[in-house]
């Protein structure tokens, strides 16, 4: 393949609806030149509730979507299909497939003084252990404390990011990591980081955030890099958006999600 074409394909990204969005933004901000094929597989989300083998099954028909559409590389923005698919995609292709997990396990083991590490995620993704593993491959000393906090999900998808029941519910999840005394926290699900104002307000300031969207697409850029298929473009990338189905308020969710206004998004069949 000529590498000249190859720099120029798009790089594609696929959640299990809209959270990935949000990884979407951060590869938009930090590849900006890059063009980008958004899939959200919102006709069965969430992920997080089917077994190990559907969520496989789902994320292997997204990259099969993904891959006729001729990307360079693949992003899981979606920590449950990172959680337990990645290996197995990676296996199956040949371009990087790069999932949310791991690149948000080394932000925090590198910014973390004391060790000690929070991981706030949906249950499906906190009962994987994935960050807790990923965490301790770069460093076995490290404490990791995990808790689900589901209700982050609904209040993001709502737009209650900023009042004083995100605030409460923040206060109720969040407290005991005061007393554990962390450092650092992981934001593990796509939808929090659109909390992170009242997250970092009930944690306090002495506690870092580490934003796995954000971190990923930095490791992209470096892969892109390495691999020399960055764009070479010069202007602004063009995104496209596809979903397996419209939700109530899609594109107002949506539009929260990414901070800007959505391009026009079709609707596509997997199976």
């Amino acid at each position: 393949m000529d590498t000249k074409k190859l720099k120029k394909r798009p790089i594609g990204v696929f959640d299990s609806g809209i959270g990935g969005l949000t990884v979407a933004k951060s590869l938009f901000d930090i590849l900006p030149n890059e063009d980008i094929i958004y899939l959200g597989d919102s006709a069965r989300l969430p992920y997080g509730t089917k077994s190990k083998e559907t969520i496989i099954l789902y994320s292997i028909e997204c990259l099969k979507f993904l891959l006729k559409k001729n990307v360079k590389c693949i992003v899981i923005a979606c920590n449950t299909a990172s959680a337990n698919a990645l290996p197995f995609l990676q296996k199956i292709t040949k371009i990087p497939v790069i999932g949310v997990i791991a690149p948000g396990a080394e932000a925090a083991v590198n910014k973390s003084k004391s060790e000690r590490i929070g991981v706030i995620a949906t249950m499906s993704t906190v009962q994987t252990d994935s960050y807790k593993k990923e965490i301790h491959k770069k460093n076995k000393g490290a404490k990791v404390f995990s808790k689900a906090c589901s209700l982050f999900v609904q209040l993001a998808e709502d737009g209650w990011t900023d009042n004083k029941i995100a605030e409460l519910v923040a206060k109720e999840y969040l407290s005991e990591f005061k007393s554990l005394d962390i450092d650092t926290l992981i934001l593990g699900c796509t939808h929090y980081p659109i909390l992170k104002s009242t997250i970092q307000k009930v944690l306090g300031r002495k506690i870092k955030l580490i934003d796995s969207g954000e971190e990923t697409a930095k490791q992209v850029k470096e892969i892109l890099i390495n691999k020399e298929l960055l764009n070479p473009q010069k202007k602004a990338g063009e995104h496209k958006f596809f979903v397996t189905d419209f939700q109530n308020k899609f594109k107002e969710i949506s539009e929260r999600f990414l901070g800007r206004k959505l391009g026009k998004v079709q609707k596509i069949k997997l199976t």
